[in-house]
């Protein structure tokens, strides 16, 4: 199957450019100036003219099964919120498969052709969480990176002072976690089929250092991708620094944790040591905007980041603390939310910057910068076909600065995956989009409500967090 991208404007390098981009099978087969390729019998054309095509965004950092508790947990602090996310879990597995289903939707919608689920499973019930979240995103046809959370600490133990507080035993060991992880790879790594599984330990605040340790291994030994929540707070920050003794970063990096498949979601806590140390390493800092801000977490310091070489990517974060999943919201705010960070102007985000970072960056940091993330021969076709007619596209002046920081709506005409056409005329041509509201509808009478704000540790936090 061949389809030809006649006279599009398309991303190449940092310009764009009009070009004729022929499609064969999964991958990209010619990019050549525009007119230069002639039809042929057997292919399947697409005009460009009016046309934008970028490769496809990566929600670098996502929970999916937050789908189900989108509007549901008031703002509040990440370690109060986190207590109210788990007393309103959900615990149905049909619910996982919809809450996929409905993530990869919003993400094709908003020009992603890839994410990140750091995805929560069912205590006991793991192989069959795990099934229902790859039968979700294979219906889709998103290409997705599954990384389970793991954790191996009580939940007192990742706020400071924590030992002060009632412990749970823990919940399982590092030997099963570990056994569990190889099973899942075993049965669900697939990425001739676009799934891939991720090691996903949630954090230092609730991972012992066999943990990391540990998942850093099957990392190294299966070439997988390697997500952690890292320094998401001022907790975590003070956390780190009773636990250690030193900079989580620093224990990271001591416990070998560090590398080129490393990605970090938030990193809003570092210093410049931090940034220097992560940038030696390779790693990639998933900047989660929209989150950071609605749990009050801070400002990451991605201009810092950028500056010192260290790979940036955006992330959506999940629905529980986003309340959407629009990656076009994401890298808006990511983008014009740090020129309040830096006083010289010659130093901030740019669109087309903000593009590489959500392509190119985004790649890299789900461990897929060889195969997705450019316009170029050889790679594979995960693209994205904008409409530069769209009203909110118009006038039409810069398209790539109407896209990042304007305020675009339906404006994503088509989407490939891995040479696929998944969206057409705006419209997901492989799930049927009205039993997904319908699910959406009924699940939503059977939802467990949080405890609200008034939660057992909140006195401890208050004290620990707010009194000095």
């Amino acid at each position: 199957m061949q389809t030809l991208i006649q006279s599009v404007l398309a991303l190449q390098g940092d310009a764009l450019q009009t070009v004729d981009v022929l499609l064969a099978d999964r991958h990209i087969h010619t990019v050549a100036p525009a007119g230069t390729l002639s039809t042929e019998a057997h292919q399947h054309v697409v005009a460009g003219q009016d046309k934008l095509l970028l490769p496809g965004f990566v929600n670098g950092h996502t929970h999916s099964s937050q789908v189900w508790q989108r509007g549901l947990i008031p703002q509040l602090p990440l370690e109060l919120w986190l207590a109210n996310v788990f007393d309103s879990t959900p615990q149905q597995l049909n619910q996982f498969y919809w809450g996929a289903v409905s993530t990869a939707v919003d993400t094709l919608l908003s020009g992603g052709t890839c994410l990140m689920d750091h995805a929560y499973v069912i205590p006991g019930q793991e192989m069959e969480t795990v099934d229902a979240l790859v039968r979700g995103y294979r219906t889709v046809g998103i290409r997705a990176v599954i990384a389970p959370l793991l954790m191996d600490l009580p939940f007192a133990a990742g706020l400071p002072s924590g030992c002060l507080l009632p412990q749970a035993d823990s919940p399982r060991s590092v030997a099963h976690l570990l056994a569990l992880m190889e099973a899942l790879i075993a049965e669900f790594h697939d990425p001739d089929q676009g799934i891939y599984i991720g090691l996903g330990p949630t954090g230092f605040h609730r991972c012992s250092d066999s943990l990391l340790q540990g998942c850093s291994e099957l990392s190294h030994r299966y070439q997988l991708c390697y997500h952690t929540h890292l320094l998401e707070t001022r907790a975590q920050q003070r956390l780190a620094q009773e636990r250690y003794g030193h900079s989580a970063v620093r224990h990271f990096h001591d416990l070998g944790c560090l590398g080129p498949r490393t990605s970090l979601a938030h990193a809003v806590w570092l210093d410049d040591a931090d940034i220097e140390l992560l940038a030696t390493t390779g790693a990639t800092v998933v900047h989660n905007p929209v989150s950071n801000l609605r749990l009050g977490s801070g400002l990451a310091p991605i201009l810092k980041c950028l500056r010192a070489g260290l790979t940036v990517a955006f992330g959506c974060d999940g629905a529980a603390s986003n309340d959407a999943q629009n990656l076009l919201e994401a890298i808006k705010l990511g983008t014009i939310l740090h020129t309040v960070t830096d006083a010289d102007y010659q130093h901030w985000l740019t669109p087309a910057q903000a593009v590489e970072l959500a392509t190119v960056g985004g790649a890299k940091g789900v461990n897929l910068s060889d195969c997705t993330g450019m316009i170029t021969a050889g790679f594979e076709a995960d693209l994205v076909l904008y409409n530069l007619n769209h009203p909110s596209m118009l006038p039409c002046t810069d398209p790539l600065q109407l896209l990042v920081l304007g305020r675009p709506t339906d404006v994503v005409d088509a989407v490939w995956v891995q040479g696929r056409q998944v969206v057409g005329q705006n419209e997901v041509l492989t799930v049927d989009i009205a039993a997904l509201h319908h699910a959406l509808r009924q699940s939503s009478l059977n939802l467990r409500h949080p405890q609200t704000q008034h939660h057992a540790v909140e006195p401890h936090y208050r004290d620990v967090m707010l009194s000095s």
